[in-house]
């Protein structure tokens, strides 16, 4: 829809540690720290992905924290909390969906139902110091194979790619497709290209 912006790719994991080695890997680059999500119970690492075509863009690894509790109001987003979701992962890290910036998303959810699509509710998360609205289904579900993806607005809060160095890799690409869902082109060093794709 009009004023939609990729946010982030979203690569879920069994655990921090295994999402690491796979970055380090994979692309040959150790991400980011990056925090934990009280509201949800998962923890994450970022990597810089922004390009000139896809300006405050990053890769958000993201695992369950095994020191945090479960939530309780709803389940874990991405689909963390799917007993699919966990065996895909159980063989290694993979992307699961991706996140778009949305103006509005009271409105644009509103929009989204009206065509009988089912975005979720947009809930206030945090994280450190930033900040921001976020649209949840109370299944965890993202919908659409991964193509529809969830919307984030940062609001005033700083963008975690502002904060992240830069890693060598750009998102060249994103592909959405019914029913065969996500994928997306990373272009790295010389010119190196990765391949991801929704289980």
């Amino acid at each position: 829809m009009n004023g939609w912006q990729p946010d982030h790719l979203v690569i879920g994991a069994d655990s921090l540690a295994q999402a690491s080695a796979w970055c380090e890997r994979e692309l040959g680059v150790t991400p980011a720290p990056g925090g934990r999500h009280a509201l949800m119970g998962t923890h994450n690492r970022l990597l810089q992905l922004s390009s000139e075509r896809y300006p405050r863009c990053y890769l958000e690894l993201i695992a369950i924290d095994p020191e945090a509790p479960a939530p309780t109001a709803q389940r874990r987003w991405f689909g963390l909390d799917d007993a699919i979701t966990h065996a895909r992962l159980a063989q290694g890290p993979a992307l699961l969906h991706w996140v778009a910036r949305a103006p509005a998303l009271a409105s644009t959810c509103a929009a989204l139902q009206a065509l009988g699509l089912d975005p979720g509710e947009p809930v206030e998360a945090r994280r450190d110091d930033l900040r921001w609205q976020i649209t949840i289904r109370p299944d965890g579900q993202p919908q659409a194979g991964g193509a529809l993806p969830t919307l984030i607005d940062w609001g005033h809060s700083p963008h975690p790619s502002e904060r992240l160095p830069a890693s060598g890799w750009q998102l060249q690409a994103l592909r959405l497709g019914l029913p065969s869902g996500l994928s997306a082109t990373l272009i790295g060093p010389a010119g190196r290209r990765i391949e991801l794709a929704t289980p």
